[in-house]
Parts: C-alpha cells; sequence; structure tokens
C-alpha cells in the first residue's frame, strides 16, 4: 500500500537528485530515505531509480509515479488549506440587546473590525434598557446583553436578576458623563463643571428624569425644564442653537458630536460602567466570542482616545 510519505520522499528525491540532498530537505536520514524509497518499489512492483554517479536518476516509471505524486500532495495541500480557511472563518447569528449609546458608538466599529478580518457573524440587534438584559437573557431571547451601571458598584439590573441565573460578566469600558454646552458659553473654558455651576441654566431633559432631579436636588436647586426629547441628535441640535444644555454620556458624543457644542465633564456625577453580559454557554459559541472580542478590543481604543 502506497503511503503519502513514500510520495513525499519520491517527489524530493526527484527534486534533489540524490538521497543525501533529499534527506537534508525533508529533515530525515538518508537510511530513512532509502527504507521509504524500497518500501515504495515494493508496493507499485517496479524499479523507480537508478544510481547515476553520486545520486540517482529515477527511471521512466519512477518519473511517471513523481508526477502523479505530486498532483495527489497538491491536491491534498489544497483540501488542507480549504478547511483550514473554514476552521478560522467564524460564521453564525448573534441575538444581541444593548443600551443605546454602545449601539451608535462602539459597535459599528466592532462589525467593521470583524469583517476585515473576515468573520461573517450576523449581529440581530435590538436596543434595550439595562434593566431588561436579565429578562432576555434568562428566557433566551438575547445571546449578548450590553448594560451600563446606574449606580456606582451597581450593576445595572441586579434587582431583578434570579439569583439561580449563572451568568458571565466581562468589562468593556467606563463612560463619564457630560454637560452639553452652546459654544461661547460662559462655562466652556472649564476643563470640567459641576453640577451646582448649572442651577441657573435652561435645560433640556430625557423622559427618564428622576436620576437627575434627585442629584439637582441634592445640589440644591430645580432645573428649569424648556425642553424634553429622548432623541440624542435632536439634544445636540437644541444645544447648538442655544435652547438650553443638557446632559449626555461620553459615548453618546462619539459618533457625531455638533461642532456648535462644547462638552466638558461633569466632576460630580458617577461614571457608567458598561459591561457585556451573557451565560457561560453562549461564551462558548464562535460567533458571540468573535463578536465579544471585538466590542473589548474597540472599546479598549476608544478609551485609550479618550484618557
Amino acid at each position: 500500500m502506497i503511503d503519502l510519505r513514500q510520495l513525499t520522499v519520491l517527489t524530493e528525491v526527484c527534486r534533489a537528485g540524490s538521497y543525501s540532498a533529499a534527506a537534508d530537505s525533508l529533515g530525515y536520514t538518508q537510511p530513512a530515505i532509502s527504507y521509504h524509497m524500497r518500501a515504495l518499489e515494493r508496493a507499485v512492483g517496479v524499479a523507480l531509480t537508478v544510481r547515476a554517479g553520486r545520486g540517482v536518476r529515477l527511471t521512466p516509471a519512477g518519473h511517471r509515479l513523481a508526477e502523479r505524486a505530486q498532483g495527489v500532495l497538491a491536491g491534498l495541500r489544497d483540501v488542507e488549506n480549504e478547511f483550514e480557511a473554514l476552521a478560522a472563518r467564524t460564521r453564525g447569528r448573534v441575538r444581541m440587546s444593548s443600551v443605546q449609546s454602545v449601539s451608535v458608538a462602539v459597535l459599528p466599529a466592532a462589525l467593521a473590525r470583524l469583517g476585515a478580518s473576515r468573520i461573517e457573524v450576523e449581529v440581530e440587534l435590538g436596543q434595550t434598557a439595562s434593566q431588561d438584559a436579565y429578562r432576555l437573557l434568562d428566557s433566551g431571547e438575547t445571546d449578548l446583553a450590553i448594560v451600563a451601571d446606574d449606580e456606582p458598584g451597581e450593576a445595572a439590573g441586579d434587582a431583578t436578576r434570579p439569583a439561580n441565573t449563572p451568568l458571565r460578566r466581562v468589562p468593556l469600558l467606563v463612560d463619564r458623563r457630560h454637560v452639553l454646552l452652546p459654544r461661547g458659553h460662559a462655562l466652556a473654558g472649564r476643563r470640567s463643571v459641576r453640577l451646582a455651576d448649572l442651577s441657573r441654566e435652561r435645560w433640556i431633559l430625557e423622559r427618564d428624569r428622576e436620576r437627575l432631579l434627585r442629584r439637582c436636588a441634592e445640589a440644591g436647586f430645580e432645573p428649569r425644564v424648556v425642553t424634553t426629547t429622548d432623541d440624542q441628535a435632536t439634544t445636540l441640535g437644541l444645544v447648538g442653537d442655544g435652547v438650553g444644555i443638557a446632559l449626555m454620556d461620553g459615548l453618546g458624543l462619539l459618533p457625531r458630536c455638533d461642532p456648535r457644542v462644547e462638552p466638558r465633564p461633569l466632576d460630580d456625577w458617577p461614571p457608567r460602567h458598561v459591561c457585556a453580559l451573557l451565560r457561560p454557554e453562549a461564551a462558548r459559541v464562535p460567533a458571540v466570542a468573535a463578536l465579544l472580542e471585538a466590542l473589548r478590543a474597540v472599546a479598549v481604543e476608544q478609551s485609550r482616545d479618550a484618557a
């Protein structure tokens, strides 16, 4: 029976012109080359080489078999390359839920990174508040959830999390809250601002404002609200036109900050801790793992740029 190693030895003897040169090329000993050639001759039943000076010369049968061997080995390499590529290419669909700012500021760059790596992942995205993440993970409606802590040291949604639900928590980045000031505002010259500095301002607020109202009360004032909107682009436009000031997380400023707006960090507002949540078994799914790694890489880059 013909062995692939024997065919490899034959093609190298044909190329190198001697057993010793073939041994050096393949990393074999010369006796090993002789052994494989004798075994191959016994398998095919004909002589494949004759001596020629210090080397060997292939017989017509040897040349014919060497030609066939080259085709066989090339075909085998093609198969190996094809299946190595298939193994390296991750395919699949990932159901992902995320807070809006990550969907806008981080996910597009992560998907672009996957595409450049020839990793084919289809993401089915839902923009979901952090407190809903555990319910979606528990019910199997999502594979990967991106959440943000609502308070320092408190994981978003923990109050609604079933005690027997094992989840893997992967930190992504820390996001600071900013006040948006119109260009030329008196406070725009500062590196950062405190909430009490904004007591006399007109405010553009989101509908979910309980946390802000509580902190404003702690700072000794009640904000004067002139507009309510949950749309970030509208908020930026209103601030740019001088209608009022607003608060926005740093991630919300990354994709499209209006040049008429001056964002400044709030010193006395705790940062958000953005992380990924997933079930341990989901972490072993190649498509989920690839998307998570891309999100982490983009988060690291953005954190470095913001530093």
